[in-house]
């Protein structure tokens, strides 16, 4: 079957592409988890919404507070080298960083990730842990979702079929404000993570407060670490490896190539407690 290609010019061309083809479109950002589904006969589109030429959807912006815009078309090299990022928070550049190869990262745009909704992308979990935004565009006009509650199974989020995310809105941070993404890898440095954990935190004589922990590659969507965020805020590092290992029961992993179930509770426990210390360092 061959597929309709489309090449809207703005939001609103691509939303009523969108509603005109219904279940048969699909939307293309960067095009690197396109091309896996297609090969692998998961996806056959009749008409393929294509977002490369709508005006503005690559722009990076900061604001006076320190917080970003990102447009879903940005692409993860771009988010990294940005200034503004640079500039307020370089822990996500540090982050996208870490996507796959540089090809990727030429390639696949932030707000692609998040949409394609794979639970061992790097992308959102650092974006849960900053509390960011998406900004989605549909039927009744735009409204503001958190990343975390988007990304509800893998593969799966909360937008509607005719819905799109324009861009991803990062909040600015506090002067104590501090943040931590490592990745965990069995084979190179450049495959999925078998566990990736994204911290967030306010340090103030070491003491911690305000956390957000969320665990990549170990669950359906990006999981909440609550119990440990719980158990230390308020609390001096001297707490942080009784607390770190509350989280083997907070996440969902499965048996696959990168481990079994029960190497990754491991792996997970591991992995936030060194980001833990690192906030603290």
């Amino acid at each position: 079957m061959t597929s309709v290609y489309h090449e809207p010019r703005t939001w609103d061309e691509a939303r009523a592409a969108l509603r005109e083809h219904s279940d048969d479109a699909t939307v293309l950002a960067g095009g690197t988890a396109y091309t896996l589904l297609l090969r692998q006969g998961l996806i056959r589109p009749g008409h393929v919404v294509a977002l490369r030429r709508v005006a503005d959807a690559e722009r990076i912006d900061s604001d006076a507070h320190g917080g970003l815009s990102i447009g879903a078309m940005a692409t993860h090299n771009a988010v990294a080298r940005s200034q503004a990022v640079m500039r307020t928070w370089p822990e996500l550049a540090d982050a996208v960083s870490k996507v796959a190869t540089v090809r990727v990262r030429n390639q696949a745009t932030v707000g692609g990730s998040v949409a394609h909704a794979d639970p061992a992308s790097d992308a959102p979990v650092m974006l849960s842990a900053l509390a960011a935004q998406a900004v989605v565009f549909g039927d009744g006009g735009r409204r503001r979702v958190p990343i975390d509650e988007l990304l509800v199974d893998t593969f799966t989020t909360s937008l509607a079929p005719d819905e799109l995310i324009q861009s991803i809105e990062v909040p600015g941070r506090a002067p104590a404000a501090r943040a931590v993404y490592v990745k965990f890898t069995l084979r190179s440095v450049d495959d999925y993570a078998t566990v990736s954990v994204g911290v967030f935190g306010d340090v103030t004589d070491g003491v911690l407060r305000g956390l957000r922990i969320f665990l990549g590659g170990v669950g359906p969507r990006p999981m909440r670490a609550r119990a440990v965020e719980s158990a230390l805020t308020g609390q001096r590092a001297d707490r942080i490896a009784d607390a770190a290992a509350l989280v083997r029961d907070e996440v969902d992993p499965i048996d696959d190539v990168r481990g079994s179930a029960a190497y990754k509770r491991e792996m997970s426990r591991v992995w936030t407690e060194r980001a833990l210390r690192r906030l603290l360092t």
